[in-house]
Parts: C-alpha cells; structure tokens; sequence
C-alpha cells in the first residue's frame, strides 16, 4: 500500500507538473522579433589626420544609415514641399564638384530667399567640435538638417511635412528598418541619417596629401607658397588655417580677420558668446578645396583667391576688435603682408594643391538615384 501511495504519488505529481509545463507553455506569449542590427561603419582615418573625430553618441555610424542618408541627402522630397512643385535637397545648395558647396555665393531657399551668408562646404566635418556655422552657433549636422527643414532661406517646411513626404515613398520604409531597427519614418532619423552620410565626406587626396604622403613632389613655386603659408614673415596662414601637421586646414575656430572697422551684422561670433572680443568674427573656414569654394568671405565680398590674396597682402582694416594673430597688421606693415607679385603667385600655386579632385568625383558621394 505504501509502496503503491508512493508510486502514486509519484505518478501524480509527474502526471500535475507536466500538465502546468503544458498550460504555461501553451499561454506563453510569442516573443517579438528582435529589431535588425546595422553593421557598424569602419571609419578609416587618413594618415596624418587627428584621431579625435566627433560622432555623437545617440547617432553612431553604420553602412546601412549612410545608405539611408545617401539618398536622403539627394531626395527632392526632404523639403516636404515636392508636391506643392517646390522640390529641394541638401545637394540643392551641396554640390559635389564645388566641394559640397554651391559654387555661386549666398544659397536660395525653397520660397526664392537668400541666405544671409555664403554656403559652407560639407568637407572633413567629421573632424567639427559641435560650433557649424559662420558664428558656430549650430552644435551638431543632426540639428542643422533641423534647422534647414524649418529655416525661410531654405526649405521653409515642417518636420511634419517632411515625414509626410519621406513615407511615401515605398523604398524608404524597408531602409529606416535597416538603418534603426523599425519601418518608422521620423524627422529625428531623417536627421541623424543625413549626418551620417556627410561624416562620411572626407577630402584626404590633394596633391598636397600626397605630397605629406611622400607620393608626390610640389613644385618649385609651390615650395615657396607653403613656406609663406606656414611663416610669420610670410604671409602667416597657418595660425587660423592649418599647415602640414593641421592637414584638416582649419582650426575650426572664430577670428576677426581685419576685413572691416565698422561692424553691424548680427551672425558674428559675437552674438553667440555676447564676448566682445568676438565682434566682427566669423569661422576660419578649411581652405581644402578652396579653390573651388567661392566666393570668400562670410558675405562673398571676394570673386577670386587672387583677391583674398591680395586682401591678406595690403587690404586689412585695422579695428580693435581685430585678432592678435592678424600680425600683418601691426608696424610695419599696417595693411597686410606686403607681398610681391611673384610671392602672391607662389601662395595661390599652393593653395591650389589644396584641390581633391577624388573627393569631387567619389561615386560614393553622388547623387544615388
């Protein structure tokens, strides 16, 4: 009898245990599918280059977000206004051959108004530390695609319309899967996708890189234009523009450059910091590419490199608010570097090796569709 109880008892609670594992097994939810994982971009970095580049931490890169961004950049539905016959695109204004500039001066918005200030070329801003802008009032690409969306003199939309527009588009949902995990269509991942993509925009093959490179030799001219470029008794670039051991050609920071005495704009660095000794500055922009970048200047106040030289040589207007790093303007030179015809000659033969002619044709860079 006990030994039957027990083999009973056994048997029951088998019989029990195997009937809870099937009722829990038979009401367990069906666990949902695991969003997909982007493949992580490798991000080579030129020899020479700085390794501290910038990638916000929210927004890391991946091939499939650069894809998505790729388009994106070139799609004339960004604006959200392709149905109202207004189409518009980042490369509207970016052109790949002007170095992701547009090559004319001030930008035209959506509705036929101008930017204040000249475009700015999308080159090695991977390397930015959050300040984009002529006045580095913008801390991000994600908050500038942000701000392009919305601002009057450039497509003077909506976030709303943008999304609108995006999803309907049958090839993008699938994307955004890719890219984020989810079909879900939002002005936040319009955004990073775009910045990822122009992260990817680096101009690291100039006669120049090669010649840092050991790949190439520069001319006798050009010889002599880089040691002007990167000399105090020469035309003293370097401070603000880099040299070879600042390859990116800018230091990303704000000076006043002695263009003016009398200053009444409102987009200087001034009115980001309210410091005064930012009155009348603006960025020192790469000088990569640059000559393909005109006109120069925040406003475009100079057509040519010829006259930008020309400006550094005997132009500077002395004011207060000028840089001390403008040394040419103090005795006794008073307006500039004083350079003679055949000097003036050797710094543009530089500045001219400065020109990625890869960058301005990479397929990986062009218009997608």
């Amino acid at each position: 009898m006990l030994r039957f109880i027990r083999i009973m008892g056994t048997w029951v609670i088998i019989l029990v245990s195997t009937l809870l594992f099937l009722s829990s097994s038979c009401n367990k939810p069906t666990p949902e599918p695991e969003p997909s994982k982007a493949t992580p971009y490798d991000i080579v970095v030129p020899k020479g280059f700085p390794t501290n580049f910038v990638i916000p931490a929210d927004n890391p890169m991946t091939v499939e977000g650069i894809k998505l961004g790729h388009y994106l950049y070139y799609d004339e539905h960004l604006s959200g206004k392709a149905d109202e016959g207004k189409p518009q695109t980042c490369a509207s204004c970016h052109i790949q051959q002007f170095s992701f500039e547009n090559g004319t001066g001030k930008g035209l918005g959506t509705e036929g108004v101008y930017t204040d200030n000249v475009m700015l070329p999308h080159v090695n801003l991977l390397w930015n530390p959050g300040t984009y802008g002529w006045n580095g009032s913008i801390p991000s690409i994600e908050e500038d695609v942000m701000a392009t969306v919305t601002g009057p003199t450039e497509f003077a939309s909506t976030p709303e319309k943008v999304v609108a527009a995006i999803k309907k588009i049958p090839m993008y949902p699938p994307m955004f899967k890719a890219a984020f995990g989810t079909e879900e269509v939002t002005m936040d991942r319009i955004a990073k996708a775009i910045a990822q993509f122009v992260r990817t925009e680096i101009s690291s093959n100039s006669k120049f890189d090669k010649y840092i490179r050991g790949e190439a030799q520069l001319t006798s001219s050009e010889r002599n234009g880089l040691v002007l470029f990167t000399t105090e008794e020469g035309a003293d670039c370097f401070h603000c523009h880099g040299s070879v051991g600042n390859p990116l050609m800018t230091t990303n920071l704000f000076y006043n450059n002695a263009k003016d005495s009398v200053f009444s704009m409102t987009g200087d660095r001034y009115s980001v910091t309210g410091v005064t000794a930012d009155i009348g500055a603006y960025k020192a922009t790469t000088l990569r590419n640059i000559e393909l970048t005109g006109p120069y200047m925040h406003d475009g106040r100079f057509q040519t490199l010829d006259e930008v030289i020309d400006f550094y040589s005997e132009g500077l207007v002395y004011s207060k608010y000028a840089h001390p790093l403008m040394h040419k303007l103090q005795p006794p030179y008073g307006h500039g570097a004083l350079l003679n015809p055949q000097q003036k000659a050797d710094l543009k033969a530089f500045l001219l090796t400065l020109t990625d002619t890869s960058f301005i044709n990479n397929p990986d860079f062009a218009n997608p569709f």
